[in-house]
């Protein structure tokens, strides 16, 4: 017993001091922690706004577009076939030719037969004016022929019989006077009297008849016929006029569709680089392709001279004032870097398409100094320099803003943003200069829409102005229409 109680007594002082050092570390640990929590002060992290601490200088104003590499001068290859054609081989785009190659070739099959056709209408037309001149010289020989011929011997026997019927009626009046004399004396009957004088009035009659056909012949007759025949000849050479006509007319036809059969193979007029013209800008293909139909003066290859290039580009209608012949621009190609200037600025705009959503755009020309590698349809930038302001104030133009009260921005102040006023210049994609309103080392806020409530309720008011204007005019239309429409009714 003496032993257990004399080794147990060790293992309780041991347990009983570990107790003590965990206590004690614990009360140590919760009074540093009361200390340490009293005497910290929470900080709130303050947020930075972005500044910008407006500085004289230079302000360039550039106009900056996008454009495509031309030739100043193209020999264009259009499309001399009439209507409507289908091209059935064109050379790539790209190609170098020699004059005199192939670069296009279109459907000949309606051509040929449209030929076909034309040489027989010529044939036959050729025989209509031939059978037509032949009755031409058989009216002219009958016309003659009746005035020396057929008439004389008509009139030789009208008047031969008129002779006869004047004989016939003499001798019947002898015949009577002598029956008339027998009659008295009793050697002729009053019957026999009677049938000579019924002979002389019936030898009258004839002669009367004789006479008339003759009068008829020589003052009617005569004049009708002539009349028939002369209208017969001028109704032939009228028919030879428009036979002749109707002639030429098949021969140009046929003639000219043996050139259009010629054309539907169209060969190059001069050495030199082959490309095709630039398709519309809502077309994802060229336009002349294997199996595409093609019109007629249709511009179908372009061989342009890679000596004299130039830049188009289209200029958006609220800036083409600023822009002028003469002004410098820097040309930005794959591969270089090129000076030029504007030669030639559009007065008219370019026509409106449906992919154009309605931004009137005016092409603008820049010609470029000779460069070798240059070839049509290059991209290139373009940078126009408008103008530049010499020792001039400016600011981003992020961070101006616009209200229903004028232009703003806020300086950075000790007490806090200012709100401002300003008069602006012209500006760039970047700076604006300032004409009024701030001084050279004024810090600007970048931002103020993003980090300052004031531009956000200026800005806010202004929209909510804006549409209200908007819908007061909207529903000033929509009632005129109305008040409109009820006086129709």
């Amino acid at each position: 017993m003496t032993n257990e109680n004399s080794q147990s007594m060790p293992r309780k002082l041991i347990r009983w001091l570990g107790r003590c050092f965990i206590a004690t570390c614990i009360v140590g640990l919760l009074s540093w922690g009361i200390y340490f929590g009293s005497t910290m002060v929470i900080k709130t992290p303050v947020k930075e706004f972005l500044t910008y601490q407006v500085v004289r200088g230079d302000v360039r104003v550039t106009l900056t577009e996008q454009g495509v590499l031309t030739s100043t001068d193209n020999t264009e290859i259009k499309c001399k076939v009439r209507g409507r054609n289908t091209v059935t081989w064109v050379i790539p785009s790209g190609s170098i030719v020699e004059k005199g190659d192939v670069l296009v070739r279109l459907d000949t099959k309606k051509i040929e037969e449209s030929l076909s056709l034309q040489r027989t209408n010529v044939f036959e037309a050729t025989a209509t004016l031939a059978e037509t001149e032949t009755n031409l010289t058989q009216i002219n020989l009958s016309i003659g022929a009746y005035e020396s011929g057929d008439y004389l011997q008509r009139l030789n026997t009208k008047q031969t019989e008129v002779v006869i019927a004047e004989s016939n009626f003499a001798s019947a009046q002898k015949l009577y006077g002598h029956s008339k004399l027998l009659f008295k004396r009793g050697f002729v009957t009053e019957l026999e009297l009677e049938s000579n004088a019924f002979t002389v009035t019936q030898a009258d009659l004839e002669l009367k008849v004789k006479e008339t056909e003759l009068f008829v012949l020589k003052e009617y007759t005569k004049a009708l016929e002539l009349e028939q025949m002369r209208g017969n000849l001028e109704a032939t050479q009228s028919k030879i006029a428009a036979d002749k006509a109707g002639l030429q007319m098949d021969i140009a036809r046929r003639d000219r569709a043996a050139v259009e059969l010629e054309n539907c193979t169209i060969v190059a007029p001069k050495s030199g680089l082959v490309i095709y013209p630039t398709a519309a800008a809502w077309k994802d293909t060229p336009d002349v392709a294997e199996g595409v139909a093609v019109s007629h003066d249709q511009v179908l290859l372009i061989i342009p001279v890679l000596d004299t290039m130039q830049v188009q580009i289209g200029v958006h209608e609220a800036v083409i004032d600023t822009v002028r012949l003469g002004l410098p621009a820097t040309i930005t190609l794959p591969d270089d870097v090129v000076e030029a200037e504007v030669t030639d600025v559009a007065n008219i705009a370019k026509p409106l398409g449906s992919w154009s959503a309605n931004v009137v755009k005016y092409e603008t020309v820049i010609e470029l100094p000779t460069t070798p590698g240059l070839k049509p349809g290059m991209s290139a930038g373009v940078e126009i320099l408008i103008a530049t302001h010499k020792d001039a104030l400016s600011v981003p133009v992020s961070s101006v803003v616009d209200t229903s009260a004028g232009t703003f921005c806020w300086i950075s102040t000790p007490n806090g943003p200012k709100k401002q006023q300003v008069i602006l210049g012209d500006s760039n994609d970047i700076f604006v200069v300032v004409v009024q309103g701030v001084k050279e080392g004024d810090k600007v806020f970048l931002h103020p829409l993003a980090d300052i409530e004031e531009a956000q309720d200026d800005v806010g008011k202004f929209l909510s102005q804006s549409i209200a204007t908007d819908s007061e005019r909207i529903a000033r239309n929509h009632s005129s229409r109305v008040s409109i429409r009820g006086r129709i009714q």
